[in-house]
């Protein structure tokens, strides 16, 4: 496919995009960033959504940059074969299993062989058990049994058994991988930021999938016919063995943070030397770019200091937010890394604000980064993401169905998709570097 046609492509999908959102029409509103609103003429929006995604580009004098200039060639070439208009009854009811994954793994290539695995214990696991997580009341932690079908978790279940008459225990189920956490109904769109991370290639959040539970080991309120999201339990991560900051790998302010973006951590400065914390400096931009399209504001902004808090959030209601004048009170929660390979960062806790309007978006998350990664930059300015990811949606029969299917889930895609536009503007403004991945 040559450039000519497929910027035309791109042109023909923004139009397409532009008229199945009626609905969202831009308002013309300031983008707030910060506490404050700074009007721009390039982030309007109805200047900027009438036409496709900027065109943000790489700085090719370094090696680091050519590399990246490839990696996002190659990538569109590859979302460009996937960015086709899939329509409503393209997705067939018809197809009854939990996880609507075929056997052919190329029909999608972000989804790994291990994702579809997990995925299938998660939404098809016998429970045999269960616990509380402590500091989390209205978090299950439950064990499964391998699906019968399973044959890679089965031999890790027939692994546990130490001796003939051994029944695996609770916490044997969990360090064999068999766990999982089972969160409130109102999590559910931690279902969407597990596949928006797989399709935009990050690859650092935990399998998770919507599930109703019918078993009676639990209690009543989970097995009320109501879906909830279960996200694989990694006994790999890495705790505090602080209970009060046990959701962390490591104590990170943000006055801190802000110092290690600035060392560039792996890069110009070692690993382990001050102010660095042993994470990679490109991680950063991974979770900045992820927390942005979700607008997750508990890991880098538990106190709602970028944009303005409705009085009902608890941000507001614990007073966090008065503190926002001063920032060395403030401390970054769910750092997390996993003991095997602690240079890279695990997402947990990902469900974000599915409806955070456009003029209210929390740009503090991505203050201080310096670059973001190639590849979900190639995503965001194919075009394709909304293909992609509702292709990918779809696979989680519990999750398409309970949450309205086509109709339904387009118009939220298309809402992450107007802050990726945002993110690419954003990025072009500041003039930042796209990093290949690592």
């Amino acid at each position: 496919m040559n450039g000519s046609q497929t910027s035309s492509k791109r042109s023909q999908h923004y139009r397409a995009l532009e008229q199945h959102s009626e609905a969202l029409k831009p308002s013309g509103k300031p983008v707030r960033v910060g506490k404050e609103e700074k009007p721009s003429s390039d982030m309007k929006r109805d200047h900027y959504f009438s036409k496709g995604p900027p065109e943000v580009k790489v700085d090719p004098v370094s090696r680091d940059h050519r590399n990246a200039v490839s990696q996002l060639e190659a990538t569109i070439q590859m979302d460009d074969s996937w960015c086709q208009s899939f329509r409503e009854h393209e997705f067939s009811d018809s197809d009854q299993r939990n996880i609507r994954v075929g056997g052919d793994l190329q029909q999608l290539p972000w989804l790994s062989k291990d994702d579809i695995e997990k995925m299938q214990l998660l939404a098809g696991g016998e429970v045999v058990s269960k616990t509380r997580v402590p500091a989390h009341g209205q978090v299950l932690q439950v064990a499964f049994g391998p699906p019968a079908h399973h044959q890679n978790i089965q031999q890790l279940k027939d692994s546990q058994q130490h001796g003939a008459g051994h029944i695996a225990t609770h916490s044997e189920h969990c360090q064999q991988g068999l766990c999982s956490l089972v969160k409130r109904p109102e999590d559910w769109f931690e279902v969407f930021a597990f596949h928006l991370d797989r399709v935009l290639g990050l690859n650092r959040s935990l399998p998770t999938v919507f599930r109703t539970f019918h078993n009676h080991i639990l209690p009543y309120r989970y097995i009320n016919g109501e879906p909830r999201p279960v996200v694989w339990w990694d006994p790999d991560i890495q705790h505090l063995d602080d209970k009060d900051s046990d959701q962390n790998s490591v104590p990170l302010s943000w006055v801190q943070y802000q110092k290690l973006l600035q060392a560039r951590c792996g890069n110009q400065t070692g690993l382990w030397s001050e102010p660095c914390v042993g994470v990679l400096h490109a991680e950063w931009g991974r979770l900045a770019l992820f927390d942005f399209l979700l607008q997750v504001n508990d890991r880098l902004d538990r106190n709602c200091c970028g944009f303005t808090p409705d009085p009902s959030e608890l941000c507001v209601e614990n007073l966090l937010h008065s503190k926002c004048g001063n920032s060395k009170d403030l401390q970054l929660v769910h750092i997390l890394v996993r003991e095997t390979d602690p240079s890279r960062l695990v997402f947990i806790d990902n469900a974000g604000r599915p409806q955070q309007p456009g003029d209210n978006l929390n740009f503090r998350l991505v203050e201080g980064i310096d670059e973001f990664p190639a590849k979900a930059v190639s995503v965001l300015q194919s075009g394709c993401l909304e293909h992609l990811l509702l292709r990918s949606l779809y696979t989680d029969k519990e999750f398409w169905e309970s949450r309205g299917g086509y109709n339904a889930l387009r118009p939220l895609v298309y809402l992450v998709e107007k802050r990726g536009h945002y993110l690419l503007q954003y990025i072009k403004d500041k003039k930042l570097h796209l990093k290949s991945d690592v």
